[in-house]
């Protein structure tokens, strides 16, 4: 029997092969993992669906794959992993959708024609994309689908109903819609000025780079900077260190903050939202999920602190110790990277002052916090004095947020920031 790659969640339909842990001639058992596959950000294990005697391995390390693609071959194995004999039916409709032409994106376009019987089954996707197609009335056997397989996404949603409005409007009906910006893709021999060296782009900086520029480039952003007094917050952290050492954990400033955070959202829950563009409606989120922007060698991680406004200050240093330790070594789940409501890329530890922050799609807003350093602060009663200043800033979706929420919220959370109170940090 063969082993296939399959289908390890949503999204993951494909990886890079970091790993092979088993070799020719290993009897192994069910639920042995015999590879480490790099997918979406996280290195996951691949398990064996069956058990026996490894007669050959089809992938090696650096191979990119997919789902179905056969990973070893077993002698005396059996299974869900065996390859099963296609029926007729699933060999006809295989043979359909290969038949079928490839239409452009220039041409008149997505809209396929309707599928009828002898075309096959009607591309695959999520029960959620089915439910939105359904009620937009948008049958999916017209719309081609980008993910792997065929697979129809909501941004083919979303391109299908552009495609008919251009339809609409080149019928008339509308004034023409003007045409979307383009831009050259970067294809320059750089050699020919001086020397250079090639490295490929891994999986994870290609997932990075094109996530970054879908929500540079579709998100209205505006940026808002402020200082926050770290005095107090100082001064909590030496009174409680050794307290917090003595539970296994060091009291770190971000824990603090997070708190500090949670507050400010639950004051303000339009910036622990997200919009549901297709359906133009903004979903506001009861729940804290803290994204946690970790800085790796392999690039940006983003674990998710859940349910940040029901832990203690030391449940929280805890678990960003622990999180930032498994994003580090590469361990994290797929699964501890989603649901996020909210996003903080912390600097601090590095150095520098403000910066802008890309929100992370589908959030609305995210918090970059840059180094505490002394500065001089003129205080209430007129005294120069050395304060400890932390540089902060808040990036906005500005469809969903205004200017002035966006001041009011910033205010707010450097009031929370400087006003910490003990009973928060007490054991």
């Amino acid at each position: 029997m063969d082993v296939r790659f399959p289908k390890v969640g949503e999204g993951a339909d494909s990886g890079k092969v970091v790993s092979v842990l088993v070799k020719v001639g290993d009897t192994i058992s069910a639920g042995q993992t015999i590879l480490e596959l790099e997918s979406e950000k996280a290195i996951a294990p691949i398990p064996s669906p069956a058990g026996g005697k490894i007669t050959a391995i089809s992938v090696k390390e650096g191979d990119t794959i997919t789902v179905g693609s056969v990973l070893l071959s077993l002698e005396g194995g059996n299974g869900d992993g065996a390859t099963a004999p296609a029926s007729p039916a699933t060999k006809k409709a295989a043979a359909l959708r290969a038949a079928r032409p490839v239409i452009a994106d220039d041409d008149d376009d997505d809209l396929l024609p309707a599928a009828t019987e002898d075309e096959g089954p009607v591309p695959a996707a999520s029960p959620y994309v089915r439910k939105v197609a359904r009620e937009l009335g948008i049958p999916l056997s017209r719309v081609r689908g980008s993910a792997s397989g065929g697979r129809v996404v909501v941004e083919d949603l979303a391109r299908y109903i552009g495609k008919l409005e251009s339809k609409v409007a080149r019928a008339g009906k509308y004034a023409e819609a003007p045409q979307g910006l383009s831009f050259p893709l970067v294809n320059q021999d750089f050699a020919v000025f001086g020397p250079v060296t090639s490295e490929p782009l891994t999986p994870l900086r290609k997932i990075i780079s094109a996530r970054m520029v879908e929500n540079k480039v579709t998100l209205p952003h505006v940026t808002q900077f402020a200082d926050a007094d770290m005095s107090g917050i100082e001064a909590l952290r030496a009174q409680f260190k050794a307290d917090y050492e003595k539970a296994g954990s060091k009291l770190t400033p971000t824990p603090f903050l997070i708190k500090a955070l949670v507050e400010t959202l639950q004051k303000y829950p339009k910036f622990n939202a997200s919009l549901q563009e297709v359906a133009e409606t903004l979903i506001i989120k009861h729940y804290y999920h803290i994204g946690i922007a970790v800085d790796t060698d392999a690039g940006l991680l983003v674990p998710v602190l859940r349910d940040a406004d029901k832990k203690s200050l030391l449940q929280i240093a805890k678990e960003l110790t622990e999180i930032a330790a498994l994003a580090r070594d590469r361990k994290l789940s797929p699964d501890s990277m989603k649901g996020g409501s909210f996003t903080v890329s912390n600097q601090g530890a590095i150095g520098g002052s403000h910066f802008t922050p890309i929100i992370n799609k589908p959030e609305v807003a995210i918090l970059g916090l840059g180094k505490t350093s002394l500065k001089p602060v003129v205080t209430a009663e007129g005294k120069i004095e050395a304060r400890p200043i932390l540089p902060l800033t808040i990036s906005y979706d500005h469809r969903v947020i205004d200017g002035g929420s966006a001041a009011r919220f910033t205010v707010d959370l450097v009031k929370a920031i400087e006003t910490f109170p003990a009973s928060a940090v007490k054991l």
